[in-house]
């Protein structure tokens, strides 16, 4: 039996996004719609892209299937761009250093740090009053 998609994993604050390639004809779907549906931003499309346009692939001929939930907007793009990225190796191991090289690879470990008893915030203490 032949696989007929790669799945990539990529997770980033608390986004998580399921990644499926496939041979296709270049439809980008996340959470079954278009990508320019759901992603309005310019800067997070050419996020989610970038992994692909790197190793220089046929965006064309490719189908990528997302399933991202949880998070914000740039928490779910980051998440689709690793994901794409692990997706990209398990479909052709030869693409490892250069994904590697643009940093694809790397999760962002950098999260929401949580409030501390006596503090207003995480850090933000109370004002001080001398009298």
């Amino acid at each position: 039996m032949a696989v007929n998609y790669y799945e990539g994993v990529g997770r980033r604050k608390a986004s998580t996004a399921r990644v499926r390639l496939m041979n296709g004809s270049g439809q980008i779907l996340i959470n079954d719609k278009p990508m320019d549906e759901y992603f309005t931003r310019l800067g997070d499309k050419e996020s989610v892209l970038s992994p692909l346009i790197a190793t220089e692939q046929n965006i064309d001929s490719l189908d990528i299937s997302v399933h991202v939930v949880g998070g914000g907007v740039t928490g779910q793009s980051n998440a689709v761009k690793l994901g794409v990225a692990r997706a990209l190796i398990k479909m052709n191991p030869d693409l490892r250093s250069t994904i590697r090289k643009g940093g694809f690879l790397t999760r962002d470990p950098r999260v929401k740090e949580r409030k501390k008893p006596g503090l207003k915030r995480a850090r933000k203490a109370p004002t001080y009053t001398k009298r």
